[in-house]
C-alpha cells in the first residue's frame, strides 16, 4: 500500500480547435475575436490552430508549413498573428514575407526557410486537413469546441459570444 498521498491530475483544459489558413480574408478577420478569446481565457482554454489550407490560396499551405516551424520555434501564435494580420500581402509575397515576418519576429529564418524545403511540416499540415475533412470543415475559419462545429467562413457575427458561452459552461462544470 502507498501511503504517499496521490497529486490529483489537474483537470483537462477545454479545446478550442480553430480550423484557419493564414491567407484567408475572414480568418484575418477572425483574428481579433482570437486575440479577445486568448486575452480573457488566459491558460485556462487550450486554443489550438488546426491547418485547413484552402487550394484557392496559392501560399496558404507553405504558410501552415512555415506556422509550424514557428511553433516549433516557441514564437507560434506571435508568427500566426503577424502572418494572418498581413494575409492580403502574402498572397502577393508568399514565401518572402514569410521569411521576413520570421525575421521581424526573432526566429531563426534560415530554418524556416530550410523547413520549407525539406518539408518537415507537411504530416501535421496534412493531418490536419484530414481531420477537418473528416468532421465536415468545408471552410476557414471553423470552430470546434465542446463537440460544436461553428462556421465562421459565413461571417463571425456572435461567433465569439457562442464560443464564449461554450467555453465558460466546460470551464464551470469542471468545478
Amino acid at each position: 500500500m502507498n501511503d504517499t498521498p496521490s497529486a490529483a491530475a489537474p483537470p483537462v483544459r477545454p479545446v478550442l480547435d480553430v480550423w484557419c489558413e493564414l491567407q484567408c480574408p475572414d480568418c484575418h478577420t477572425a483574428l481579433e475575436d482570437l486575440r479577445a478569446l486568448r486575452a480573457r481565457y488566459g491558460d485556462r482554454l487550450d486554443i489550438r490552430l488546426r491547418h485547413f489550407p484552402l487550394p484557392k490560396h496559392q501560399h496558404a499551405y507553405v504558410a501552415a508549413q512555415a506556422a509550424e516551424e514557428a511553433l516549433e520555434q516557441g514564437r507560434g501564435w506571435p508568427y500566426i498573428e503577424a502572418v494572418l494580420a498581413r494575409s492580403e500581402e502574402l498572397g502577393k509575397r508568399g514565401e518572402k514575407l514569410l521569411l521576413e515576418v520570421a525575421g521581424e519576429l526573432g526566429l531563426d529564418a534560415e530554418e524556416l526557410d530550410t523547413a520549407l524545403i525539406d518539408g518537415r511540416h507537411l504530416l501535421i499540415v496534412d493531418a490536419d486537413q484530414a481531420e477537418g475533412k473528416a468532421i465536415g470543415v468545408t471552410g476557414t475559419p471553423t470552430y470546434v469546441i465542446g463537440g460544436q462545429r461553428l462556421d465562421g467562413g459565413t461571417g463571425q457575427e456572435g461567433l465569439r459570444a457562442r464560443i464564449e458561452e461554450i467555453a465558460d459552461r466546460l470551464l464551470a462544470e469542471q468545478g
